[in-house]
């Protein structure tokens, strides 16, 4: 099982440090390193929340999650996304952008840097929103009950996340953006601009999530329906149109991981400019990364072990909501990674001695009772 699930990581490592090694010497392979563990570390969470979201896919499209999926990760987010910013923050072509990553690393690292407030209002609002609808649900297992329990009764309110959020926003764009962040140590006034971005994240969040949500639910009714739908087909000799359903909404939800994947990558490219400022050793780290954390994901739904470890998932949106504070500080404040990335470690790790603790708990109950019952047997 592990071989089979990380097979391809396994392989992606071995060839990226060889790239690392012939690019940059064993300075390159050791930064290549560094950056790998650095993007598990910050991204352990994204899994444990995309194998909530997979679990209900099919073999088919976890395939497609680890393939084009991850070529959308890597590509896509760690190699053109920097580009792509460098390019409209310095209103240059994407080829000059390129070219200037290669041949001008300070001047690169630059601009991304002064791109960060827009970059960390857009994430901070679109993971801000993953865990308000999330603390917001009224759920049968509750991990922090004295907090969730209350919560949930609030989230009976219509569109409450969204003015939380939005609340926020004008808060962070009041405070934090007046006084943004800049490459040198300066800053500037950048509150229209995390205004902007932070309200496309929003809308983005909406938009994908609303549209992902709204298919996940036509499935699930599909589902029900299918086993009468199958009958029907063999009575009349139709052919049942419901996997027709199933791919779009299975499609929704895949675009759904790649937005959520996006935003959960700010934080990991942002970081990684506290390591290096080369463009290739920093796709082939957190490439490396990257591939990991989607083989992790498929091994978590594969093992079920978010159902035999049911507090996890609560562990990760709590998780996602700290990532998403800690984005919208570092528009003014710099936040080392390491701090940013244990944060995360140590809420799932929480999560999951709790789940622990809750097994063996129910273990000792089913034991006891199963004794009683033995009991008034034998006394019978």
């Amino acid at each position: 099982m592990v071989l089979k699930t990380f097979g391809w990581s396994f392989a992606v490592t071995a060839l990226g440090l060889v790239a690392a090694v012939l690019y940059g010497g064993w300075t390159g392979f050791g930064i290549v390193a560094i950056l790998s563990i650095l993007e598990i570390s910050l991204s352990f969470d994204n899994a444990v929340v995309n194998a909530g979201i997979l679990k209900k896919m099919n073999a088919f499209w976890q395939k497609i999650f680890l393939t084009i999926g991850i070529l959308i990760a890597v590509f896509g987010m760690r190699l053109v996304f920097p580009v792509v910013i460098v390019a409209i923050s310095a209103k240059i072509g994407p080829i000059e952008a390129v070219d200037l990553a290669m041949t001008d690393k300070d001047m690169y690292k630059q601009l991304v840097t002064d791109a960060h407030p827009s970059i960390a209002a857009f994430g901070g609002m679109f993971l801000l929103m993953i865990f308000l609808d999330f603390i917001f649900e009224d759920r049968d297992i509750k991990w922090l009950a004295w907090l969730e329990r209350p919560l949930a009764k609030l989230g009976k309110v219509d569109m409450l996340s969204v003015c939380i959020a939005l609340i926020v926003l004008l808060i962070t764009s009041m405070t934090f953006a007046v006084n943004a962040h800049q490459h040198g140590g300066t800053h500037v006034n950048k509150a229209e601009t995390v205004l902007i971005s932070g309200i496309a994240g929003l809308i983005t969040y909406l938009i994908v999530g609303g549209l992902s949500g709204h298919f996940e639910n036509k499935l699930e009714e599909e589902e029900e329906r299918e086993h009468e739908a199958e009958e029907e087909a063999k009575r009349t000799g139709r052919k049942n149109t419901g996997m027709a359903l199933a791919g779009k909404a299975a499609f929704f939800m895949f675009l759904y991981l790649e937005v959520l994947d996006a935003s959960f990558s700010f934080d990991g490219v942002i970081g990684a400019f506290a390591v290096t400022n080369d463009i290739v050793l920093m796709a082939l780290g957190l490439g490396i990364g990257a591939m990991y954390v989607r083989s992790l994901t498929v091994y978590l739904v594969r093992q079920g072990t978010l159902d035999d470890y049911v507090y996890l998932e609560h562990g990760a949106h709590y998780a996602i909501g700290a990532l998403a504070v800690i984005l919208l500080v570092t528009i003014q404040y710099e936040i080392h990674e390491v701090i940013t990335g244990s944060v995360g470690v140590i809420l799932i790790a929480w999560s999951f001695i709790s789940s622990v603790r809750r097994n063996k708990r129910i273990a000792a109950e089913e034991a006891a009772g199963g004794a009683n019952l033995k009991k008034e047997v034998s006394g019978v």
